[in-house]
């Protein structure tokens, strides 16, 4: 296997411990000039399932941990027997938690080392974990950092990285989420990029460059942009034999920030070419006279169409409120226009017929007398 080196680095892969998410990472570059841009926009290792079925086993054996003290409290013999299967239950699920964490440890471990493989990169950078602290942040918090086995998956990671000869590298975690990884503000961290007025913990800004994004995002660039600047500050640790970055110069400090790309925006708008013609035909073809609005009431018949081929006879017109004016010519010949004057439609030489919602038209020649 190749052996990794501790300095002299130009690509490296920045691993943040996210707080929504169990890994966020994404490469770096060093440019001879110094320089430190960020080659993409990184990526996220989700584990939301596996970390909700680590937290019902969680819960679980620590009810019946709870059961079982009970069970020594009371110290009844008749309870022996239930106290035997209790401990043998509390077994199990002690060994489904430790082989779901091994799997996820490893999963995590393959998935980090796979992006530093396919990005070409040299060296990892972690966050030392000896550090990793929850103030302030809640239970929840602290049951996903205690359930998540980070421990596990940065060994596992050194595992698979030394057979590709990749270094693995811990920085020191301070102000990694804190400050902008393009000019080391403090950011304002709020609820979600759509709350800018929100406090919370995922979304940051920073008020001075105007960068913002995911809060661990912003922390990979951070780390990965430390360790390039740190990398001659790398040393091993004489009792694991990790590489290990102990503390955070000033004045390297102040050059591991990502160098962010001027955006060319076209200030000259005038016109050098015609315009391009538009059609006014509608696309897709819809309707250009809009639907009558439905009623309030109890829907009615629709209006009428096609006379149906089933019928013998053709409905009267006066049960369809038709008016008197629904008539047509007779004509000579084989065609009789019948479905006109019985009301069958406005398709056969006679006007609309009105919906059934609709007041009927009063017939005036309805009894009408003689005047005499």
């Amino acid at each position: 296997m190749p052996k990794p080196q501790r300095t002299g680095h130009k690509v490296a892969l920045g691993v943040d411990w996210g707080l929504n998410t169990l890994l966020s990472a994404g490469v770096s570059r060093l440019h001879p000039d110094g320089k430190i841009t960020a080659a993409g926009a990184g990526g996220q290792f989700r584990a939301a399932g596996i970390l909700a079925k680590q937290h019902r086993l969680r819960n679980l054996s620590e009810r019946l941990h709870a059961k079982a003290d009970q069970y020594a409290r009371l110290a009844d013999s008749t309870l022996d027997g239930k106290a035997a299967t209790l401990a043998q239950e509390i077994r199990r699920v002690s060994e489904r938690r430790s082989n779901l964490n091994d799997a996820l440890a490893w999963a995590g471990a393959r998935w980090a080392v796979d992006q530093a493989v396919a990005a070409g990169a040299t060296v990892i950078y972690l966050e030392d974990l000896r550090s990793m602290e929850a103030d302030g942040m809640g239970r929840t918090h602290n049951t996903r950092m205690s359930q998540t086995v980070r421990g596990q998956i940065a060994d596992r990671i050194r595992h698979l990285a030394a057979e590709t000869g990749i270094a693995v590298v811990t920085v020191p975690p301070r102000n990694t989420s804190k400050h902008c990884p393009c000019c080391l503000t403090p950011l304002r961290h709020r609820k979600a990029p759509d709350r800018p007025t929100v406090p919370g913990w995922t979304w940051a800004i920073c008020p001075r460059c105007g960068w913002q994004g995911d809060r661990d995002q912003g922390a990979w660039r951070r780390i990965a942009a430390r360790g390039l600047a740190h990398q001659t500050k790398t040393i091993a640790d004489r009792a694991s034999g990790t590489m290990v970055i102990r503390a955070v110069v000033d004045v390297m400090e102040a050059k591991a920030v990502i160098a962010t790309t001027p955006k060319t925006s076209r200030s000259d708008r005038s016109k050098t070419s015609p315009t391009r013609p538009r059609t006014n035909r509608l696309t897709p073809r819809r309707r250009e006279v809009p639907s009558p609005a439905r009623p309030s009431g109890r829907a009615g018949q629709r209006p009428e169409g096609h006379a149906p081929t089933d019928r013998t006879r053709l409905p009267r017109a006066a049960h369809r409120h038709q008016s008197v004016t629904t008539i047509s010519t007779p004509t000579t010949g084989r065609h009789r226009p019948r479905g006109a004057a019985l009301g069958a439609g406005f398709h056969l030489h006679a006007h609309a017929s009105p919906p059934r919602w609709a007041i009927p038209v009063p017939d005036l020649t309805v009894r009408m007398g003689s005047l005499s």
